[in-house]
């Protein structure tokens, strides 16, 4: 067997690396999520009106939901009637 030491009681507990190591983590990740709350309150993104999308389908008088359905249905109806995009 091999020779161990004895654990001697009367050491202080912060001396320990294994209780730095145990603790520190936790407490690393509690001290970064106050910095980053802090970050976030202080340097707030103001609240836009109106989104770029919806202005420019304004604009052109459709719905954004339809301005964006436009590709999708654009490749569904060429893929269905075999029509390639290249055409000149």
């Amino acid at each position: 067997m091999a020779d161990t030491k004895p654990v001697d009681p009367s050491t202080i507990w912060w001396k320990n690396g294994y209780v730095w190591m145990v603790l520190g983590g936790p407490l690393v990740v509690i001290i970064a999520s106050f910095v980053t709350f802090f970050i976030a309150a202080r340097g707030a993104d103001p609240v836009l009106e109106v989104p770029a999308k919806v202005a420019e389908a304004a604009k052109k008088g459709v719905t954004p939901a339809e301005d964006a359905m436009v590709p999708a249905l654009q490749g569904r109806n060429q893929a269905s009637a075999g029509v390639s995009s290249n055409t000149k």
